[in-house]
């Protein structure tokens, strides 16, 4: 271990560290289970030992993923001790400086993203939440990795048994250069049992497995197998303390608009719906005239929400909205799948009820599924059917987690009271 560094580790973060020799090496497991601290700290030791040839590298979905992933934590005196004064980022920069050897940071969104290794040769890399970048961009950046004694660190969260990086890597390992190393919560030690409690309140489900047990497992079938009309289901309402609206824009598709509600009982509650549906009623809108139905909708009802998000491929709506002056517009957090854990949480934790007045999402809730075909891709998608308050459920729910987020852990009388 460098000297001065007296981070708290594991019997297995010590162990992959010391073992963390292969071509490839990769952690896996579930969040904050430790893995993150143990790969930094290997691919920092291997930066103070790399020859001068090559250039090293650090991959990540994107330039902000890899600052608050990896710069924060390797930069965070209370982990690294005196080492953080030896790594250096200004915010915003596509290099930086680790024990005196510029690192150069790469974002991988997409599959374009390839076309920045094209010609490169180096000798270290690190991929941040690997599952996420594009399969490409992987094989292209070992194919970059061509310097004697090459090297790729990796991290990631489990995702799909079907997903490439476990079929055509983790479960090839002993055919590969490749050494892996599975981690829990119960790996990481310093985490205290509050804290792993709330964590694990946050995931229910196929994110539970995934994120929580660090299983490799399939999406399959209902997306919300915790719905049930007869718990999620009401007829009355209580005292709202605050309003969001979430919208799904459509034209021949069915447009949907929902109100969600902070009750004074602790609770979500998805108070209101305002649905169009342009091919059952054979009249298709306008921006202005769905700008003009939106705002009236809510009139009637005398309320005024804090943000309206709305679907982010909008714009022309959005637009038109802003241009009739509704308040609180923003682009509605659109990550499918983090969505859907954020409403699944909810439901799990029954904090989330929908009145009984919102057909449109009463009649999609139960038929909400993982798209079989994208499953067997290593994709978790839903079936594009039937699905656009399901989609404005989303949008409204995930946009204001960090509003309601604190409402998992709440002790269950409370929300009786």
């Amino acid at each position: 271990m460098p000297a001065g560094l007296d981070l708290p580790l594991s019997r297995k973060q010590l162990r992959s560290v010391g073992q963390a020799t292969a071509r490839i090496n990769l952690w896996h497991g579930s969040v904050r289970s430790g893995k993150t601290i143990a790969s930094l700290l290997a691919f920092v030791i291997a930066v103070a030992t790399a020859g001068p040839s090559g250039l090293i590298i650090i991959c990540g979905r994107s330039l902000q993923t890899i600052e608050r992933n990896v710069f924060e934590p390797l930069m965070d005196q209370a982990l690294f001790g005196p080492l953080s004064r030896h790594i250096h980022h200004t915010r915003g920069a596509t290099t930086a400086t680790i024990l005196g050897r510029t690192v150069h940071l790469i974002g991988a969104a997409d599959t374009r993203a390839e076309g920045r290794l094209r010609g490169l040769t180096a000798q270290l890399a690190y991929v941040d939440e690997a599952t996420l970048v594009p399969e490409g961009f992987w094989t292209q950046l070992l194919a970059r990795l061509s310097v004697p004694g090459a090297r790729l660190y990796a991290t990631t969260n489990p995702d799909s048994p079907r997903h490439w990086l476990k079929a055509a890597y983790l479960d090839r390992a002993a055919e590969l250069n490749l050494r892996a190393w599975h981690f829990r919560l119960a790996d990481n030690p310093s985490l205290s049992p509050d804290y792993v409690a709330s964590l694990t309140a946050e995931y229910v489900g196929l994110w539970r497995k995934r994120m929580i047990e660090g299983a490799w497992c399939v999406a399959e079938g209902a997306i919300y197998d915790m719905w049930a009309e007869e718990r999620h289901v009401v007829a009355e309402l209580p005292e709202m303390r605050r309003y969001w609206v979430g919208v799904d824009y459509g034209t021949s598709n069915p447009f949907a608009a929902l109100l969600l509600g902070h009750g004074v009982d602790e609770r979500l509650y998805v108070v209101n719906e305002w649905r169009h549906d342009g091919r059952n009623s054979h009249r298709q809108m306008t921006d202005a005239q769905y700008s003009r139905a939106v705002r009236g909708w809510l009139a009637k009802l005398g309320i005024t929400p804090e943000w309206i998000f709305i679907d982010p491929s909008a714009a022309s709506f959005s637009l038109q909205m802003w241009e009739d002056g509704a308040p609180g517009l923003a682009k509605a957090n659109n990550d499918v799948t983090d969505g859907i854990r954020s409403v699944s949480s909810v439901l799990a934790a029954d904090r989330l009820l929908v009145h009984e007045s919102c057909a449109g999402l009463l009649a999609e809730l139960p038929g909400y599924a993982w798209d079989p075909k994208a499953t067997e891709r290593g994709d978790d998608r839903p079936l594009k059917v039937d699905d656009h308050s399901a989609d404005a459920l989303r949008y409204v729910v995930h946009s204001t987690a960090h509003e309601w987020r604190h409402l998992l852990t709440l002790p269950a009388e409370e929300a009786a009271a």
